[in-house]
């Protein structure tokens, strides 16, 4: 079975008027399924970069991106749409959540344009939502949540289609620091339980340390 990711001598250059910008200056990665790995690296060192490329949002210059084995990096848009969609989960620092739908409804849109029948993904949205205590919240939108309450659910969504991949660029950073442990930890439950591969960006050295292992990216390489 092959590892649901793999970045093999990445490399992604900036161009702008000011000149070139090198960010990934070939990056290597294994995440093996079951593996939580931190990312740990100081502001502008490219974090972003390599998981937006991780993802399949952003095209290495060169090297390769292989999700479950398949050289995904270039594809054509829509190959690597499918791939995101069915594949691959995203939490970002800031939830992103659809302000006009409730939290039940947040998780439920991204099954059924994956193909999921309603009812099942109504069901597998509470119980994602529960699972994340949410389940006396289920109808309220975005703005009657607090910010705790408002990542738990971007989390829950980013784990609604079943993915084989989570990816997580600083997702406790906006919470104070009882909020972030809070979440963190429930985020960390259930990637061990589904048994995900998970590359989860972070500043913070306590919660780098309850990972499998850290990374650190350096000077456009990971080490």
């Amino acid at each position: 079975m092959s590892d649901p990711l793999v970045l093999r001598g990445v490399t992604r250059t900036y161009r702008g008027d000011a000149g070139d910008l090198a960010v990934l200056r070939g990056a290597d990665l294994t995440v093996r399924a079951g593996e939580i790995v931190a990312l740990v690296a100081p502001s502008g060192a490219g974090k972003s970069t390599l998981l937006h490329t991780a993802g399949l949002l952003d095209r290495p210059d060169s090297g390769a991106v292989l999700i479950e084995g398949r050289d995904a990096g270039n594809l054509p848009d829509a190959a690597r749409t499918a791939i995101r969609r069915d594949t691959i989960g995203f939490v970002y620092q800031f939830h992103h959540l659809l302000p006009e739908f409730t939290a039940l409804e947040n998780i439920v849109l991204p099954q059924m344009i994956a193909g999921r029948p309603r009812r099942a993904a109504d069901d597998r949205a509470r119980a994602l939502l529960t699972a994340f205590g949410l389940a006396p919240r289920l109808g309220h939108l975005p703005g009657k949540l607090s910010g705790g309450e408002q990542q738990r659910v971007a989390i829950a969504r980013a784990l609604a289609n079943a993915p084989k991949l989570l990816l997580a660029d600083e997702p406790t950073g906006n919470l104070d620091v009882a909020t972030a442990a809070a979440v963190f930890a429930e985020l960390l439950l259930i990637v061990r339980d589904h048994g995900l591969a998970a590359l989860i960006a972070t500043h913070n050295p306590d919660l780098a340390a309850r990972m499998d292992r850290t990374v650190t990216l350096r000077d456009g390489r990971l080490v």
